[in-house]
């Protein structure tokens, strides 16, 4: 098996995690620990694995772009 576990130091680490959760497949286990997003991803295959891991950073790119768009949409409206 290969593995592999990446830490992500965000804000809003837990809505991002959980904003991640719906695309996890069972290779892949992401929970916050200490305000960081920690995911680890197993795979049979080196390949498989570089995969996996690409496709979760576009989520998370995609996530946190999401989020960031949240947060100026609420902060320009609640001044």
């Amino acid at each position: 098996m290969r593995r592999a576990t990446i830490r992500t130091q965000l804000d809003d680490a837990a809505v991002l995690a959980a904003s991640l959760e719906p695309d996890n497949t069972p290779e892949i286990e992401t929970s916050v620990e200490d305000g960081q997003i920690v995911t680890h991803i197993e795979r049979e295959t080196t390949g498989g694995l570089q995969s996996t891991v690409d496709d979760y950073v576009v989520n998370l790119s995609v996530a946190v772009q999401a989020v960031q768009i949240a947060n100026d949409y609420n902060d320009t409206n609640h001044e």
